[in-house]
């Protein structure tokens, strides 16, 4: 017998082991994702996808994944924000016309951690607020200010009208048309202190450094940022808007 054909069952021998090893490691390996993926698995909501997000937990790999099966559910996204303790009230959605409504509408009156004036938004809307408030908003002025944020002073989130620029109106329709943004002008400390945009943005103070942060911050979270450095017409808030393409500004 040849050399030749005395190395074929050897060989088919071992690629039978390294296919059977492969099976076996690829078996093993989904039993323990199924393990860990359980309702009842070991793997903290914040590390598993299945899992719905929560607004204080940490942030992980998988809050995006998360964040994002929220904002397209209106269902799924109410109910992280009653989880939060955020305000939302329900209410009907609004249909003007294609270019105008609010789909997933409420009333926001108050975040996790800071009241707001009451404004008709979208859910969508409120729960990248949410997450921007306790992730960005609360640590920072902790660490520069050395108090909390009691209220977040906003101007409007829905307004059915066409964009508007430093020429005039442009032609296209504005995010807020659909309730897609929301402008912040300012906040209200646990101390006492009023923050604006308008008097506080310029300057080397701690309430400068401040916000900012939160402005800096709120690029992790929205997906369109302008603020007082972007044009005059935003010198007095920030326009925190859900679509766009990462602009920040």
């Amino acid at each position: 017998m040849s050399e030749e054909k005395q190395r074929r069952p050897v060989l088919r021998w071992a690629a039978l082991s390294v296919l059977s090893a492969i099976s076996s490691a690829a078996l093993f390996g989904l039993l323990g994702l199924w393990l860990l993926l359980r309702p009842d698995g070991p793997l903290p909501d914040h590390w598993n996808p299945t899992k719905r997000l929560t607004v204080a937990a940490p942030v992980t790999i998988v809050t995006r994944f998360q964040m994002m099966r929220a904002l397209g559910d209106v269902a799924e996204c109410r109910a992280v924000l009653d989880q939060a303790g955020v305000a939302f009230a329900p209410m009907n959605d609004l249909e003007v016309d294609e270019n105008c409504g609010i789909a997933g509408r409420g009333q926001l009156s108050k975040l996790a951690n800071s009241r707001l004036n009451r404004v008709e938004t979208r859910c969508a809307t409120v729960l990248r607020l949410a997450m921007w408030e306790h992730h960005v908003v609360q640590p920072a002025a902790q660490d520069l200010l050395g108090t909390s944020v009691s209220s977040i002073t906003q101007i409007g989130s829905y307004n059915c009208r066409k964009m508007r620029t430093s020429r005039g109106s442009d032609g296209r329709w504005s995010s807020h048309a659909k309730a897609n943004a929301i402008d912040i002008t300012g906040m209200r400390l646990a101390d006492g202190r009023r923050l604006s945009l308008l008097k506080d943005w310029d300057g080397d103070d701690p309430e400068a450094a401040f916000l900012r942060k939160i402005w800096r911050g709120s690029c992790d979270w929205f997906r369109l940022v302008l603020g007082p450095d972007y044009n005059q017409l935003h010198a007095d808030h920030f326009h925190l808007e859900n679509t766009g393409w990462g602009f920040c500004r």
